[in-house]
């Protein structure tokens, strides 16, 4: 693919792809990617205090990527053209937001940021071709995740013969996905979001010990899951309240159901029988 029909954001995520990221530095690079706008015009020592981190850390980072240090990262970054993600009020230039408005504009910024990801949509087919044949699936979500999984499972379950909705802990989880992986499961879905439980950490570790392919959705491309995941598709989430809102990962799942449709053999079949199902036992109103 041209590199030019790539979204800026998903340009600076490439100048990430195949390094071995220790904790600090995956940091240094989700703090790149949540200020994409003005990382090309921050110092080393303003991306430390950004990212918790030292200022060698930066440097060091940079030099993990194959640079000199970080002025040449951040002239390569200057060079991706990223937008100016500091926005532009409409109420007029320097107007005050409140706080629930500003949580609202991170969260159509998280949105765009989604949808410019999009433009390339390889990690999605991959993700949806390892889900579609998996009999059955698994979708798994802990704690603040656990009502992203619910949702994605009930719809997912309207396509798909088989559906296993993980949201509990414990050491039964792991003998959960055992006993699936025993019954020809192949493959599961992990909703990864802060703050991450150590049981999904465990979950993922017992999914791989039993063979199975692991997809995430989480919230950024260097959350802990994506070292236990044969797929890691990142979408941010809004910090802005006192909980975090996540629009976008609850899209991406979206998009990634919408794609694995057209990889499960009689899914617009299921569909249609359940329609005239739900309509035969008048289970929804008009």
């Amino acid at each position: 693919m041209n590199t030019d029909d790539v979204a800026p954001e998903a340009r600076l995520l490439r100048l990430f792809e195949g390094h071995r990221l220790t904790p600090a530095q995956r940091r240094i690079a989700h703090c790149l990617v949540q200020h994409a706008g003005q990382a090309a015009f921050l110092s080393s020592v303003e991306i430390a205090e950004l990212a918790g981190v030292s200022q060698p850390s930066v440097t060091r980072f940079a030099m993990t990527l194959g640079f000199d240090g970080y002025p040449a990262l951040r002239k390569q970054i200057r060079e991706l053209g990223l937008p100016d993600s500091a926005g532009r009020s409409e109420t007029g230039e320097g107007a005050v937001l409140s706080e629930t408005q500003r949580a609202v504009r991170t969260e159509i910024a998280n949105l765009q940021h989604l949808a410019g990801s999009l433009s390339d949509m390889t990690a999605i087919v991959k993700a949806a071709r390892l889900l579609a044949p998996s009999r059955p699936l698994l979708v798994l979500g802990l704690r603040a995740a656990a009502a992203q999984a619910a949702g994605w499972a009930y719809f997912a379950a309207k396509v798909h013969p088989d559906v296993r909705l993980l949201n509990e802990g414990g050491s039964m989880l792991a003998d959960r996905i055992e006993q699936a992986a025993d019954a020809g499961a192949s493959a599961l879905l992990c909703f990864a979001l802060p703050r991450y439980p150590a049981e999904l950490m465990d979950g993922l570790s017992a999914a791989k010990k039993a063979g199975l392919s692991v997809v995430t959705i989480a919230d950024n491309a260097f959350a802990p899951s994506a070292d236990l995941s044969d797929v890691a598709l990142p979408a941010p989430v809004g910090t802005e309240l006192v909980f975090d809102t996540a629009c976008a990962p609850m899209m991406l799942g979206r998009v990634l159901l919408e794609t694995m449709v057209d990889e499960i053999p009689g899914a617009q079949a299921r569909l249609e029988a359940f329609e005239q199902s739900a309509a035969s036992r008048g289970l929804f109103t008009d």
